[in-house]
């Protein structure tokens, strides 16, 4: 007998249950927004805000004083002003001017919803979302989110706040969309469009998607761009199911597949293989760098592990 279960083109495993509303399920909503805030908040301060500063440089700097010559201080520094008021040698000191907007583009297309785990991908960018989110704003950078398909969906622009950042993770759970196909290309046009001033842009989604490299690089060339990955352990492996029902989440397309047959599994497995190579080349030719999100692992260790590393080759 066929086990009742859907999968995507790209091999994505998903149980058949009832998808999220806002209207049907707003107090599990509710709460389950608040136990993001209660996890993410506390990491996002304790773990991730000085990495995420030291990795990211603000929009500039400004003067903040001017203090007493020491010996060491760069000579360039000194205030010839205030030197020639008080007698004695003084220099300026500046501060990093913040203030940066810092964008979660999550991909709430169908096929975000299939997954090992009941909540699929979507409770996983919503975790990622507010730990970005709550990090920014804790160095009083904005936080901003942009929800697409194969279309925008909905686009929430730069603010500071914890109301902001809950609002945002809110946004994410509900997952509403008016499309289930999925267009990288078309969300990185957005937001070279809407994006007036430097921002640094996480791009969050699975990247079962083809045709986006002009449009990341585009984005990429005027915005700080980082795709966060966020892999499945079904995406890498198909389990032994018997025989079942597939389903392509995006288009809905069905057929019936032998899970049993090994030589079906491993080409599953050399397919996603390929997607992945194709996936590092086409984010490497547009200059962006990758953060891998696996769903069944800790979700902040690789963005304390990027974050350090990026601020040590600044």
């Amino acid at each position: 007998m066929a086990a009742a279960v859907a999968t995507t083109s790209s091999g994505h495993i998903e149980a058949d249950r009832p998808a999220i509303t806002a209207d049907a399920l707003d107090p599990e909503l509710l709460a389950q927004v608040r136990r993001i805030e209660i996890r993410a908040r506390r990491l996002a301060i304790t773990l991730l805000a000085g990495d995420y500063r030291s990795a990211f440089r603000g929009s500039g700097i400004e003067f903040a004083e001017a203090r007493e010559y020491t010996p060491g201080d760069d000579i360039r520094d000194i205030d010839w002003n205030v030197t020639a008021r008080m007698g004695t040698p003084w220099v300026k000191q500046f501060i990093e001017e913040r203030e940066l907007p810092v964008v979660c583009a999550v991909d709430v297309s169908a096929s975000q919803s299939v997954s090992r785990s009941p909540a699929g991908r979507t409770a996983t960018a919503a975790e990622v979302t507010a730990l970005l989110s709550f990090a920014a704003v804790s160095q009083h950078d904005r936080a901003a989110l942009l929800t697409f398909t194969d279309t925008t969906e909905q686009f929430i622009p730069p603010q500071q706040g914890t109301r902001h950042v809950l609002r945002l993770v809110r946004e994410v759970l509900r997952g509403q969309r008016t499309q289930r196909g999925t267009s990288i290309a078309g969300a990185c046009e957005y937001l070279a469009r809407v994006l007036r001033r430097r921002s640094v842009v996480f791009l969050i989604s699975d990247f079962v998607d083809s045709d986006y490299e002009q449009a990341l690089r585009t984005l990429a060339s005027h915005h700080d761009v980082i795709a966060v990955t966020l892999v499945d352990p079904r995406d890498l492996e198909f389990p032994n199911l018997g025989v079942v029902e597939v389903a392509d989440a995006e288009s809905g397309r069905r057929v019936l597949v032998d899970t049993s047959n090994g030589a079906f599994r491993q080409r599953y497995a050399t397919a996603t293989a390929e997607r992945a190579r194709i996936r590092r080349a086409v984010l490497t030719g547009a200059g962006v760098d990758e953060i891998l999100v696996r769903l069944d692992g800790d979700i902040v260790q690789p963005f304390v592990t990027y974050f350090r590393t990026r601020a040590a080759h600044r």
